[in-house]
């Protein structure tokens, strides 16, 4: 037995695995927050199971869910990506655990690779929990799933970086506040539930350009109507995220 054999070896370890570690504690973190199970799993689904079974609002011709389902998993992805995280890493900035984590092996950018993992892991359990309920109540999508694929993606990525902007730039209850705000009138007036040609022609326009009803008619005209890919939708949501991510790296503040 050579000399040094039990000699400890301090040291970080591999990226790759801090990263992950990392990820898997946000997602336990997430899904162990009843606000946060509210906003990712109970509303969009009561929504979905709602608007599907009454005849509140005029979606159209076909069947409800065939509209509705679209919506909701641009809903769902809002939820997560913006929402939730924006809450979340609103508090931890205020209670000094974002400072902490800085000073760990672990670098800035592999934490914010880690909270994306963690939206990623959600979306993906909760896309698969409102799409097992979709089909439950008749949906019969369409589509390329790819594009499909890219659209969340891409929304994901939006909405990541406009929630990373607003927890690292506003206080923790502001950030509570705006963000449960903006998910409330991006719900009613982002096409999510109610069609945007139930607005004023001046106001279609606008809301057109918001990332929630771009992800909402883009998922619409995969999946209800069939189209190969909405390019237009895609290139609003690509602007979003470029500018979010873009405007997070410079304003957000550690402290």
């Amino acid at each position: 037995m050579s000399a040094g054999t039990y000699t400890p070896r301090p040291g970080a370890a591999p990226l790759p695995r801090m990263i992950a570690a990392q990820a898997a504690l946000e997602t336990r973190m997430l899904l162990r927050n009843g606000e946060q199970l509210l906003l990712t799993v109970v509303i969009p689904t009561l929504l979905l199971v709602l608007f599907s079974a009454v005849d509140i609002i005029d979606t159209g011709t076909g069947e409800p869910v065939d509209f509705l389902a679209p919506g909701v998993l641009a809903l769902a992805v809002m939820s997560t990506a913006f929402t939730g995280q924006a809450i979340a890493t609103g508090f931890e900035r205020r209670y000094g655990v974002l400072k902490r984590l800085g000073a760990s092996p672990l670098p800035r950018w592999g934490l914010m690779a880690a909270k994306t993992l963690s939206v990623l892991v959600t979306e993906v359990l909760q896309v698969v929990l409102l799409t097992v309920i979709a089909f439950a109540l008749g949906w019969s999508p369409e589509g390329n799933p790819f594009a499909v694929l890219l659209l969340l993606v891409l929304g994901t990525v939006a909405f990541s970086g406009l929630g990373l902007l607003m927890a690292g730039t506003l206080k923790a209850e502001a950030t509570l506040a705006a963000a449960n705000l903006v998910f409330l009138l991006l719900l009613v007036g982002g096409g999510v539930v109610v069609p945007l040609d139930k607005f004023p022609d001046a106001a279609q326009s606008v809301l057109g350009l918001l990332p929630i009803a771009a992800l909402s008619d883009g998922l619409r005209d995969v999946l209800q109507h069939g189209a190969a890919m909405p390019w237009g939708d895609a290139a609003v949501l690509a602007v979003w995220a470029v500018l979010g991510l873009g405007a997070a790296a410079k304003f957000f503040r550690w402290e």
